[in-house]
């Protein structure tokens, strides 16, 4: 079973296309305008293991909000459809990701209901030209898109992108788990409801 999606969303503020294959190598291609997200989105796909292709344009020339958020969307959309109906997944993932003096944790279940908890303070608001404020609006776009709950903490840290960087990192990780096949619930639906 392949469990690749591609996604296009079209609104009067942006343009996005997704594609993904939650069973890929890690590769990327991301053509956003924001270079930085691209750099974050990067982290998603190689430590998930997640072939991941995002070709957004939008409105920067407002600011970047529409487009981050909405790229959250359309990756999330994107996962929603590539997983299913979640047979066999593993379901929960947690990662624990440093980088130098920064520590990140991200836990995460694909429970079918959307919810973010993001307790992560960036020193600074803006890492190069991109404000620190959308990562939030990035993964609030992602988690009502693929219903998933999602706790994102940053522990500690001094520098603004290395704290995204494991951010970013632990996320990637914690997917990457939540999604693997679980052998001893091949074809099984991970929930006393039986449904997610």
């Amino acid at each position: 079973m392949q469990r690749q999606a591609e996604i296009e969303r079209n609104t009067l503020e942006t343009r996005i296309r997704v594609k993904l294959n939650l069973d890929g190598t890690g590769a990327s291609s991301l053509e956003t305008g924001m270079p930085f997200l691209e750099h974050m989105l990067d982290q998603v796909a190689r430590h998930g293991l997640i072939d991941l292709e995002v070709s957004a344009q939008g409105d920067l020339h407002i600011d970047g909000h529409h487009s981050a958020e909405d790229i959250g969307i359309t990756i999330g959309q994107a996962v929603a459809q590539a997983v299913g109906d979640k047979k066999g997944i593993r379901r929960y993932g947690h990662a624990y990701v440093p980088l130098d003096e920064a520590l990140s944790r991200v836990v995460l279940d694909f429970s079918g209901r959307p919810g973010l908890e993001f307790d992560v303070a960036f020193p600074r608001a803006m890492i190069g030209a991109f404000d620190t404020d959308l990562f939030y609006e990035f993964f609030q776009g992602f988690v009502n898109h693929a219903g998933v709950t999602l706790h994102v903490d940053n522990l500690r840290g001094r520098n603004s992108h290395h704290i995204a960087e494991t951010v970013f990192k632990a996320f990637g990780r914690a997917l990457r788990m939540a999604l693997e096949p679980d052998p001893r619930m091949a074809g099984v639906i991970p929930s006393t409801k039986g449904s997610l």
